[in-house]
């Protein structure tokens, strides 16, 4: 990477991302500190994850203000609007199947199919198996082991 030289000014773009980064760090800690809940098992609390995810998008907004004026923000690539129609129709696919009854592993399946071909993999039918063992894997998880609701098909309710 080419650093800046001196008198080179900053990327005002990623100053201006740094900004929105530091913002939404500051909302995130806000809203942690705002909440109300006691502490749970071992004196941490619910709003912990939050301090945590504030911290994190405080360091991110740091260390972009730096690269800005060091000059090591890389350059953008060019705009693909097939890949971001393809993002939102596994979003859309997922909102969809969901609301119709079709279940959560059917859902994640086509969103990680989906998603996968707008980063350019070409293998849809290998991508359409991968995102159903992805999403039976997280669907058994979160109901199996930590108890938790997901939306129910018809495929879920094999398990």
């Amino acid at each position: 990477m080419e650093h800046a030289h001196p008198g080179r000014r900053p990327d005002w773009a990623a100053l201006l991302i740094a900004v929105g980064l530091l913002a939404l760090a500051g909302v995130v800690a806000w809203s942690a500190s705002a909440a109300t809940a006691g502490p749970g098992y071992a004196r941490i609390g619910p709003n912990a994850a939050s301090y945590v995810v504030a911290a994190g998008l405080a360091i991110l907004g740091l260390a972009t203000v730096v690269a800005a004026f060091r000059g090591d923000i890389p350059k953008p690539e060019a705009f693909d609007p097939m890949a971001v129609c393809l993002i939102l129709a596994g979003l859309l696919s997922l909102i969809g199947v969901i609301s119709v009854g079709g279940g959560f592993i059917i859902a994640v399946t086509l969103l990680f199919a989906l998603t996968a071909r707008a980063f350019g993999r070409a293998a849809f039918l290998t991508d359409l198996g991968i995102g159903a063992a992805l999403g039976l894997i997280a669907y058994l998880g979160f109901t199996r082991l930590l108890s938790l609701s997901l939306p129910q098909g018809p495929l879920e309710h094999l398990f």
